[in-house]
């Protein structure tokens, strides 16, 4: 017998309950045997722009030893590019930046968004992106089209001022959001908002979607945008036969046939060993290279040679006025300047990606198994319906719990982005009653990566701190099931 009438009964019931849960929480963080010095230290996802992980000993060496050298920062600049050419080829290239929000923003003001200047009146121009998981970011550059979707992203990342206010709506540019073909946005959590579960996404029929919308604004088309991310978790489960997503590959076919470019968000991704932009026919791909690539916080824009020359004129650093192939001088985004050391790390992370790749991959493998071992001590408790999947892109684990609510039954409550905004967030909230600091745990869908707290200075995982942060993290979920279990029937 169903214990709640309806999705919103069961959450109006967790926030009256709140203090309760988290009491509960906090008791059973008490038996998991976390040492006192560590409650607050651990961490399941390795790193986020408001919390970095530690960064290891080798990176951080490189930075002391560049620090004592005296050379231009364009010369860091192009042993990046030289790097990234060594591995993708020599039609790639490549920009820093001091962020990926800063490499979206200039990747915008550059590819998608129409000129400022020149007689008449100024045109419009639309891109064409889907609605999935922490879309805020990429899709909220322009206007946004249909106008139903105008306040999708209202509590998102909330951001004081008038520039982060403007700086999300650039001139003359809309933003055409298209559903994930097979995707649900039912409404959850206590902020009771739709929630992108993406399981069940149909790559073929998402694409159909996407070029009856490319038809209808193809007059005003300026290019396509998604995430660069590869799990079932984020609409990738359909996987073509060199693994490569076939979300992605049919979002990039289509880009070319219209002659427009394909922007990749790969923020959470890892260059060299993730997302190929070259399979996926991305023009461009940006990252966050401080969440799992290993460097300290910073962006980085990789892509094909003759749009990234845009991205680098834009930045100033493609080339000076008197002749020569780059510089790195101060132009109409000079926000983004990351700065020499920042670079330094850069380089040097990219070089481990790119000639030890074992630094990056084994401890993902060791997460994995850890995941793996801790999820079979408690899957009785926690049901049936979830997916579990290792992604060397994402540099770690995903654990999809979607599956938790099939047909009428109510699965392990799911809160979604604006939830974690209001500090209603109560998966997270649990954690941190216990001792671990909350992660990547929006929509159902869970990242778990080393790095916070939770590898040596070497990048190797402490397994047993791993399994602690784990643990913690696995006895949430079952304490908001057994919550759904025992509401009022």
């Amino acid at each position: 017998m169903p214990r709640f009438e309806s999705r919103l009964d069961l959450y109006e019931y967790l926030a009256a309950h709140k203090s309760t849960i988290l009491a509960e929480a906090q008791k059973i963080g008490a038996g998991l045997g976390i040492p006192a010095d560590l409650k607050g230290r651990l961490g399941t996802s390795g790193a986020n722009s408001a919390l970095p992980g530690a960064l290891r000993s080798d990176i951080v060496q490189a930075i002391e030893r560049d620090a004592l050298q005296v050379r231009p920062n364009k010369h860091v600049g192009d042993e990046i590019r030289r790097v990234v050419k060594s591995v993708y080829g020599d039609e790639y290239d490549a920009a820093p930046t001091n962020s990926c929000e800063a490499a979206l923003w200039v990747t915008f003001d550059a590819l998608l968004t129409p000129p400022l200047m020149g007689r008449g009146e100024p045109y419009r121009a639309r891109s064409i992106g889907l609605i999935e998981r922490h879309a805020e970011h990429h899709l909220s550059y322009g206007r946004p089209f249909p106008p139903k979707y105008k306040d999708l992203f209202a509590d998102r990342g909330a951001t004081a001022g008038e520039l982060g206010l403007a700086g999300r709506r650039n001139q003359n540019t809309d933003i055409v959001m298209v559903p994930m073909a097979g995707a649900s946005y039912t409404l959850h959590g206590i902020k009771f908002y739709p929630c992108p579960l993406l399981m069940n996404t149909d790559a073929d029929a998402t694409a159909a979607a996407l070029r009856r919308a490319a038809d209808i604004h193809a007059s005003e088309l300026s290019g396509f945008i998604s995430l660069g991310y590869d799990t079932p978790g984020y609409g990738c489960g359909t996987k073509k036969r060199d693994s490569t997503p076939k979300l992605l590959s049919n979002i990039g076919e289509l880009a070319a046939e219209h002659g427009v470019p394909f922007v990749c968000d790969n923020a959470w991704g890892t260059p060299f060993l993730g997302t190929d932009p070259r399979r996926i026919g991305a023009d461009v791909m940006l990252y966050s290279m401080d969440k799992v690539a290993g460097a300290s916080t910073s962006g980085l824009v990789i892509g094909r040679e003759d749009p990234v020359v845009n991205i680098r004129r834009a930045l100033g650093i493609h080339s000076d006025r008197f002749g020569s192939t780059s510089a790195h001088g101060k132009a109409s985004h000079v926000a983004a300047d990351p700065g020499k050391m920042t670079m330094t790390a850069m380089l040097a992370a990219l070089r481990v990606l790119r000639d030890k790749p074992q630094v990056v991959t084994q401890p993902v493998d060791t997460t994995h198994a850890l995941v793996l071992d801790e999820y079979a001590r408690v899957r009785d408790d926690l049901g049936e319906g979830i997916v579990i999947t290792k992604s060397y892109n994402l540099g770690g684990v995903e654990v999809n719990y979607e599956g938790t609510w099939s047909g009428a039954t109510m699965g392990i409550p799911i809160f979604n982005n604006e939830d974690r905004v209001a500090g209603s967030q109560l998966l997270n909230l649990c954690t941190a009653e216990m001792g671990v600091l909350p992660g990547q745990a929006d929509d159902a869908n869970i990242i778990i990566n080393p790095g916070l707290g939770t590898v040596d200075e070497l990048g190797v995982v402490i397994e047993g701190r791993m399994r602690l942060a784990v643990r913690a993290l696995f006895a949430s979920m079952v304490l908001l099931r057994r919550w759904v279990d025992r509401g009022p029937i």
